[in-house]
């Protein structure tokens, strides 16, 4: 009884196999995914790198639009542009002083530990 079945099924898959047009389909069709050289892993990692470069893309934008923001805000006035001379360059008038303090960073004890024992080989 299931030898019928196979037999058709033999028969089916064989022709299949010797009808010309699925053949040519198939071929054509295992090239184009893997042989071309637009190949459909190619289009995957292009379109990876489309999507990346159109994030930076929108970031420059955004960050153009902050810099004209703040070039308008700080040419807009004198008192803008005199913070601005202070806090970035330090600039000061003729009779200040300018104290900067920088704070300095925290060491974790990791940090400190191999510091400490380079100090005690050296005496």
């Amino acid at each position: 009884m299931y030898g019928f079945y196979i037999c058709i099924m033999f028969q089916t898959i064989k022709n299949i196999v010797k009808n010309k047009y699925i053949i040519a389909t198939v071929v054509f069709v295992v090239f184009m995914i893997f042989g071309d050289k637009n190949n459909i892993v190619e289009q995957y990692n292009l379109h990876k790198q489309y999507t990346k470069v159109k994030t930076e893309h929108n970031y420059y934008i955004e960050q153009i639009a902050k810099a004209k923001k703040d070039y308008n805000e700080l040419f807009s006035n004198d008192k803008n542009l005199e913070k601005f001379a202070r806090e970035k360059y330090l600039m000061k008038r003729d009779n200040e002083d300018v104290f900067v303090i920088v704070k300095k960073e925290t060491l974790s004890k990791d940090e400190i530990l191999p510091q400490a024992l380079d100090s005690s080989d050296e005496e």
